[in-house]
């Protein structure tokens, strides 16, 4: 692959990456633009021997998976706060990534994400995201990454499992376990 064909299949796919690892990060921008920097210079040094640009969106993102799996080996503790949440929500209209939202009770029927950040948005508002990042943050890793690709990313069993180098049948496994453990952490939260 030559550089400049690199650079413009970067550019097509840095937005939803980095909204990719921000999530898995649990909002952390700076570990979000840590990993992204390590995921595409790692891309960038094999994009010599890949020549299939139709599958460059599943390479990148196994390589974006899979550093991030990497540098949490060890569970970490993941805080955001409040205002920055704001940023880190995908800003866009409210669409079928919203059904985990809503599956989380972070959202009513009605609800649904803006074009444009919503700055003056009430701090109870603010809290509920903070709370979704908090409960992902209680994952492991590989059911986090899962639910985050298929909730928030829209990718399909089969994406995720060539992603992950994992089976069908294991990652719906994932996302069973990821979505009843998030379902009780969100309950857990909503008892407090």
């Amino acid at each position: 692959m030559q550089r400049e064909q690199f650079i413009e299949l970067v550019k097509a796919e840095q937005e939803g990456l980095r909204r990719f690892l921000l999530a898995l990060t649990c909002g952390n921008r700076d570990d979000a633009d840590d990993l992204a920097q390590e995921a595409l210079v790692k891309a960038y040094l094999a994009s010599g021997t890949f020549h299939s640009a139709d599958r460059f969106r599943a390479w990148l993102y196994k390589i974006a998976y899979n550093t991030f799996i990497s540098s949490h080996r060890s569970p970490k503790d993941c805080f955001v706060s409040i205002n920055a949440v704001v940023t880190t929500v995908p800003h866009r209209q409210a669409s079928s990534q919203d059904c985990l939202y809503r599956q989380a009770g972070l959202l009513d029927a009605n609800s649904g994400l803006c074009d444009q950040p919503d700055l003056s948005m009430s701090p109870d508002r603010r809290y509920r995201y903070q709370e979704l990042y908090m409960a992902l943050a209680q994952l492991p890793p590989k059911e986090r990454g899962a639910v985050v690709l298929h909730y928030l990313n829209e990718r399909s069993v089969k994406e995720i499992s060539k992603i992950t180098d994992s089976g069908d049948i294991a990652v719906r496994s994932l996302l069973m376990r990821g979505r009843n453990r998030l379902r009780k952490i969100l309950d857990d939260y909503g008892k407090r």
